[in-house]
């Protein structure tokens, strides 16, 4: 995976992978997805490879410090969503009643969203030691570099 064409073909959770709130969040979504979601999105830290790739593709990433949503779209084209956007698209990608929040959520206005992400976000590594992402061997395959 060395250039753009190589990115995913499913939609990709992108997080930052040297931190232990962000891993715990990886680990809600895995533990609550239901099964048969489960073969529909991977993951990738965004200091790894195909964040890397991510990031060359949507260059209005540049100084982004936030998970991501990316999913590639018929077209050729991709979609990226970031901060609260991209929270709420991965709690919609939960289902249950996740979904139903998600969608709640949506209804408030984005810039009030991004500001309780960014709150939180200040104090991710204060709110979660940091931590090792350990997959089970199963969900492992779901992880890209």
């Amino acid at each position: 995976m060395n250039d753009v064409r190589s990115l995913p073909t499913t939609p990709v959770l992108l997080f930052d992978g040297a931190c232990g709130f962000c891993a715990g969040c990886v680990q809600f979504v895995l533990k609550h997805e239901p099964p048969s979601r489960r073969d529909q999105l991977q993951f990738a830290a965004l200091q790894g490879t195909v964040g890397s790739l991510v990031l060359k593709r949507h260059p209005e990433l540049a100084g982004v410090d936030s998970v991501v949503w990316f999913e590639p779209l018929s077209n050729g084209k991709s979609e990226v969503r970031v901060r609260s956007s991209a929270a709420l698209k991965a709690a919609s990608h939960v289902g249950s009643y996740w979904r139903v929040l998600a969608a709640i959520g949506a209804l408030v206005p984005r810039a009030l969203r991004d500001w309780m992400y960014d709150l939180v976000a200040r104090k991710r590594f204060e709110l979660a030691s940091p931590a090792c992402l350990l997959p089970s061997p199963d969900e492992r395959r779901r992880f890209l570099p």
